[in-house]
């Protein structure tokens, strides 16, 4: 039986692969993936975390809302990422160092 702790435990280990990408890598877009990673877990939990809320699925509708909440953050961020490699010509966040016109 799976019980609310692995959800837990595989959620946990989610999240840190998603931070170490956040904070170890040095392209925008592993970067961007990392911050998916994160909410992922989060949508884990709330769905875990749904299960035992069985008369009003507040885990399923939080998840479901979270889910529209990554694809429109990937929307932007990959917006933003194309302008500053316009400008730029770089990706990698260290050689970007100014953000004015």
């Amino acid at each position: 039986m799976i019980t609310l702790t692995h959800f837990l435990v595989v959620s946990a280990c989610i999240f840190c692969i998603g931070l170490y990408a956040v904070l170890a890598k040095r392209n925008t877009i592993m970067i961007l993936v990392g911050i998916e990673l994160m909410i992922n877990a989060a949508i884990l939990n709330f769905v875990a975390f749904g299960k035992y809320d069985k008369i009003n699925y507040g885990g399923q509708v939080f998840a479901l809302f979270a889910i529209v909440l990554a694809a429109a953050a990937v929307a932007v961020g990959l917006a933003i990422i194309l302008n500053v490699y316009r400008h730029f010509k770089t990706i990698n966040p260290e050689n970007i160092h100014e953000l004015k016109d």
